[in-house]
């Protein structure tokens, strides 16, 4: 008698002769279990979370596993169904309790930050080798019509007192394939089909990999403040850092009239698409008209975009450090404009405490709009609304500001300045921007 059959006897009297292992023979699969596969997709009501960073987390490991697991319930609210999110021995799980939109639900899942991978999973009740055998031919049935394929077997027994080893169930698993699909092939280096058989409570069947946009879960990093405007670059910048775990906040600076308020809804339907991955973004809009005409008034007009931006940068830190944010996020890129070079990024810098972080500092324009279409902001970034950056821009602006230049005739502003930006202050008008 063979091992298999000895581990399972309702198999003895099935072995075929073969080379060197055990062949079995299972008889015509029921037809149970159709009705519900007529869609294809209809089949999984779970979802295998995979994860890539977070795994090699030390003692704080579950700390960043309940983040995800938070993040994860939020973003299904916007899906239709009920569902429950658990964490089990090292695997996050999504359980449908309800009917749901399984497209709905994979695209809210692929704005999780932290999912590396979503695996459409089917459970099987552990009901002995044959069973498992007649799960799997379906399951390679239902999701393959076309089954010209080469396959992988790659099983994982978590459960030790599984009879049978991961080497073993992946032989005679796929010998059972093999018996029920002749036209299949087995290739263990680059299948068409990996199939996956987890040995758990229950036996987990999945074959398909989703990317997630990896990352790790929003709100393990911190929160920052993004300076967001109008433009394609900005956007970009805080989903990038919010990848990173960054919780986002951000401010906008509207200068009436000389910006439109079809240009403040423009910022506000970027700010969306930030949130659809970041979560809730509260989104300060500051009046900044009155600031930009003092300079332009008393200023040298090369250096008007490199005085502005100073003034920007040091009321976003004000409010940034109001809110409990640990830094500036900008979406700066080295000699993109004249104020991105590095001495102007420098004068910039120069009125900052906090961290300044510029994630697209080294990328060309054709990277960053790449990453715009990736997160659907570049359509929008591209509508034709001035901000006030564009609005007040010089002619021919200054390229390698001197910082002690250029704080010397800051002081032209000191009589005014200062109430000036407390009156820019006042006028913060804070909108929780949801996706």
């Amino acid at each position: 008698m063979s091992y298999m059959a000895g581990c399972y006897p309702g198999l003895a009297g099935k072995r075929c002769k073969g080379h060197g292992r055990a062949e079995w023979v299972f008889p015509a699969l029921p037809a149970f279990y159709r009705e519900t596969l007529q869609n294809g997709e209809n089949m999984y009501k779970s979802f295998l979370i995979k994860y890539a960073e977070i795994g090699v987390k030390g003692k704080n490991r579950y700390l960043f596993e309940e983040a995800l697991v938070k993040q994860i319930k939020y973003a299904l609210k916007k899906a239709e169904g009920e569902f429950a999110v658990r964490r089990t021995d090292g695997r996050i799980y999504v359980d449908a309790l309800s009917d749901f939109d399984y497209e709905e639900t994979v695209e809210s899942l692929k704005k999780v930050f932290g999912i590396s991978g979503i695996c459409p999973v089917v459970y099987v009740r552990d009901e002995g080798f044959e069973k498992l055998g007649h799960d799997v031919v379906r399951y390679i049935g239902d999701v393959y019509p076309d089954r010209n394929k080469s396959f992988k077997v790659s099983a994982r027994r978590a459960r030790k007192n599984y009879p049978l080893n991961s080497m073993e169930i992946n032989v005679e698993l796929g010998a059972v394939i093999l018996d029920a699909y002749p036209e299949m092939r087995v290739d263990v280096h680059k299948p068409d089909i990996l199939l996956n058989v987890e040995v758990r409570d229950n036996i987990y069947l999945y074959s398909e990999i989703i990317p997630g946009p990896g990352g790790m879960p929003v709100g393990t990093g911190g929160k920052a403040m993004l300076l967001l405007s109008g433009g394609i670059d900005s956007p970009v910048a805080g989903w990038m850092i919010a990848k990173r775990g960054v919780k986002i906040d951000a401010v906008y600076f509207h200068a009436p009239p000389y910006t439109s308020e079809r240009a403040k809804q423009k910022v506000v339907d970027l700010a969306k698409k930030v949130a659809a991955y970041a979560g809730p973004v509260w989104l300060h809009v500051i009046n900044f008209t009155d600031i930009q005409l003092y300079i332009y008034d008393k200023c040298p007009h090369d250096e008007l975009t490199i005085i502005m931006r100073r003034y920007m940068m040091r009321i976003a830190e004000h409010i940034a450090k109001e809110t409990e944010c640990l830094g500036l996020i900008t979406g700066e890129s080295i000699g993109q404009v004249a104020s991105q070079t590095m001495a102007s990024l420098a004068a910039t810098n120069e009125v900052c405490t906090l961290p300044v972080y510029r994630p697209l500092i080294g990328f060309d324009k054709m990277e960053i709009v790449e990453i715009a279409e990736k997160i659907d902001s570049y359509e929008t970034s591209i509508l034709p609304y001035e901000d006030c950056c564009t609005i007040f821009v010089a002619k021919h602006p200054v390229t390698k500001p001197n910082v002690n230049v250029i704080k010397r005739h800051e002081e032209n502003l000191h009589e005014g300045i200062e109430e000036l930006v407390a009156k820019a202050l006042e006028t913060d008008e804070v909108i929780v921007v949801h996706d």
